[in-house]
């Protein structure tokens, strides 16, 4: 599966969800491709190569699409996080209540602030970058969301592979590139540079607007 049918058949699978909320049993392509953003042909053929069959006319069961769109992308499994760093990002990422439905969960907070760690009024734990480790072994996390400046990024993120990490969600502003770590797997790395993406925001609607 690539990448963009990937992010395609996590849309269905989200779509899935709000739709199965309301009381729908049965959904067709054209539903599901209103989603994704896509064609209804264009879903019938990521079906087709999941092996997913539906009827012509009758559609397909949502609860059944759930569960096999759910177990390609892993739902099944322990998906814990971690947010190192617990700024302004950090904190608004540790609140957000839309990650639980997708079956992610937020299960600690790193800091070096010991202000910050030291509050015992977090809805989710905050602790000091000494016992990364520990949490990481304990609540079995694969998966780490960076927010720390700059100047801290590289040496948070070494650290993290170090821990067993194989998988970066990367806010801060610089580039992480994907390296081997000790046990020789090559994580999985991902970097959203805010400031990057509203400048080519601006610059498209600029040259859109002079169209």
């Amino acid at each position: 599966m690539n990448n963009d049918m990937l992010i395609r058949v996590t849309r269905y699978y989200r779509a899935l969800n709000r739709l199965r909320a309301i009381g729908l049993e049965k959904v067709f392509a054209h539903n599901l491709a209103d989603a994704a953003g896509v064609s209804a042909a264009i879903v019938r053929k990521d079906f087709s190569l999941l092996e997913i069959h539906g009827q012509k006319r009758g559609g397909y069961e949502i609860q059944e699409l759930i569960e096999i769109i759910g177990n390609i992308l892993g739902k099944g499994e322990n998906q814990n996080v971690i947010v190192i760093g617990c700024g302004r990002i950090g904190k608004a990422l540790m609140h957000y209540q839309g990650f639980e439905p997708d079956g992610i969960k937020v299960v600690a907070g790193f800091d070096t602030d010991p202000v910050v760690y030291s509050n015992p009024s977090h809805p989710i734990p905050v602790y000091p970058l000494s016992r990364l480790d520990e949490v990481i072994k304990v609540h079995n996390v694969k998966v780490a969301i960076i927010t720390v400046p700059e100047s801290n990024a590289q040496e948070c993120y070494m650290n993290l592979l170090d821990a067993g990490i194989t998988g970066v969600l990367n806010f801060s502003p610089i580039t992480l590139k994907p390296q081997k770590t000790r046990q020789g797997i090559i994580p999985v790395v991902h970097n959203i540079n805010i400031g990057l993406e509203l400048e080519q925001i601006f610059y498209e609607l600029k040259f859109k607007n002079n169209d």
